[in-house]
C-alpha cells in the first residue's frame, strides 16, 4: 500500500454535524484503505459518535477544536477571532503539511476566506473558484465558478477554464475535456461585456479544448465538460438545477401514487427509475473543490449526509495522487509567461 492520503474533516460544520461527517468518514476508511481521516471538532462529542461504529482505528484520529464558526458569522472576523474553530484548525493542518485536504459543509464564506488566507493560493492564480460536478445526460460536467467570485474579470475566467480542464482530465478521467462559456446564445458576438471580452481569450488559449458558448438549456444535455462562468451566474445555475431536480423527483413520485393502476405501474418500473434518479443525484460526486490553492479544500452542501461526505473524502485520493495542485501551478505559470510574451 502506498502513502495514505490524509484528509481533515470539519466534523462540526453543516446541518447534521457531527453525526453525518463522522459516519461519512467511517464509511470512507472502511471502503478504501488509502485514506486516513482526521476528525476535527469537540473531542468528547466525536469519540461518542465513533463509538457507534466498527472501523480501522489506526486510520481515524480525532483532533480537538473547541470552537465552531456558525453560518451567519462575518467570515473574515470569524477566521481571525476563532483560532480554535474546526475550520481554522483543519486548514492549518494543510498549511503545516499535516493533512493533504479538508472537507467541510460549514460556512461557505469562512471556507473561502480560510482557503485563501490560511491554505494560500498557488503562485500565479488570481482567484480560486468553487467547482462542483453536476449530473448531465452524458455523465458529469464541472461548473466553474459556482460561488467564490461574483465580480470576476476575463483573466479569472481563463484561469478557471484551465484549472477546470486539468481537474476533469486527471481526476474525473475525461480526455481533452470540452470547455464552453455560459452565454445567452451560440453566436460569438452575443453576451454581456464580461463574456464578450473573455470569449476571444478562451479561443486563443492553447491549453484547453474551447468549443464556444453554451446556453443554459444545453448544460443538462452534457454539451460541455467544463462550464465556465462567474460565480453569480454559476450559483444561479446550480441552485436552479437542484431545485428543478428535486421538484421533478417529487412530482414523479406523487404521480405514481394517484391510483391503484399507477401504483402497480410504479412497482414494475421501480428498479429502472431508481437507477435513473441515482444518476442525477449530485451527492455521488462529492463536494465542490476550491481550485488553485496550495492544498485541496472541498466544500460540501450544508445539508450533506454521510454519502456526500464519504464521496468528498474519497475524491481527495485522485486529487493528491495526480498532483493536481502542481499541474495547475505549471499550466498557470506557462499561460502567464505566454501572456507576457504576447
Amino acid at each position: 500500500m502506498g502513502e495514505l492520503v490524509k484528509v481533515a474533516v470539519d466534523a462540526m460544520g453543516g446541518d447534521f454535524a457531527p453525526a453525518e461527517p463522522v459516519k461519512g468518514a467511517v464509511d470512507a476508511v472502511n471502503e478504501n484503505d488509502g485514506i486516513f481521516v482526521y476528525l476535527v471538532g469537540k473531542e468528547d462529542v466525536l469519540k461518542a459518535e465513533l463509538s457507534r461504529y466498527t472501523y480501522p482505528a489506526d486510520r481515524i484520529q480525532t483532533v480537538p477544536a473547541s470552537e465552531v464558526i456558525e453560518t451567519g458569522e462575518p467570515p473574515v472576523k470569524a477566521i481571525r477571532s476563532k483560532k480554535d474553530s474546526s475550520i481554522v484548525v483543519a486548514m492549518n493542518m494543510i498549511r503545516h503539511g499535516e493533512a493533504d485536504a479538508i472537507v467541510s459543509s460549514g460556512s461557505t464564506g469562512a471556507i473561502l476566506v480560510g482557503g485563501q488566507v490560511i491554505v494560500g493560493r498557488l503562485k500565479g492564480v488570481e482567484r480560486p473558484p468553487l467547482a462542483p460536478l453536476i449530473p448531465t445526460e452524458k455523465g458529469a460536467s464541472l461548473l466553474i465558478d459556482c460561488g467564490a467570485n461574483v465580480d470576476a474579470r476575463p483573466s479569472h475566467l481563463v484561469q478557471f477554464a484551465t484549472m477546470g480542464s486539468i481537474y476533469m482530465e486527471h481526476v474525473v478521467g475525461v480526455k481533452n475535456p470540452k470547455v464552453a462559456i455560459v452565454n445567452i446564445g451560440a453566436e460569438e458576438e452575443k453576451g454581456n461585456a464580461l463574456v464578450k471580452e473573455t470569449f476571444p481569450l478562451l479561443k486563443a488559449n492553447r491549453n484547453i479544448n474551447f468549443i464556444g458558448s453554451i446556453e443554459a438549456r444545453d448544460i443538462p444535455k452534457g454539451a460541455a465538460d467544463v462550464i465556465v462562468c462567474e460565480a453569480f451566474v454559476g450559483n444561479v445555475i446550480l441552485k436552479l438545477y437542484e431545485g428543478v431536480g428535486s421538484t421533478l423527483i417529487h412530482k414523479v413520485k406523487s404521480g405514481m401514487m394517484v391510483n391503484l393502476r399507477s401504483k402497480m405501474g410504479a412497482l414494475l418500473i421501480k428498479p429502472a427509475l431508481k437507477a435513473t434518479l441515482k444518476s442525477f443525484d449530485s451527492s455521488q460526486y462529492g463536494g465542490a473543490p476550491l481550485l488553485g490553492l496550495k492544498g485541496l479544500v472541498v466544500k460540501t452542501h450544508g445539508s450533506s449526509k454521510a454519502l456526500e461526505f464519504k464521496n468528498s473524502i474519497l475524491q481527495c485520493i485522485d486529487f493528491k495522487n495526480e498532483n493536481i495542485s502542481e499541474k495547475i501551478k505549471e499550466h498557470i505559470s506557462d499561460e502567464n509567461v505566454s501572456g507576457e510574451e504576447d
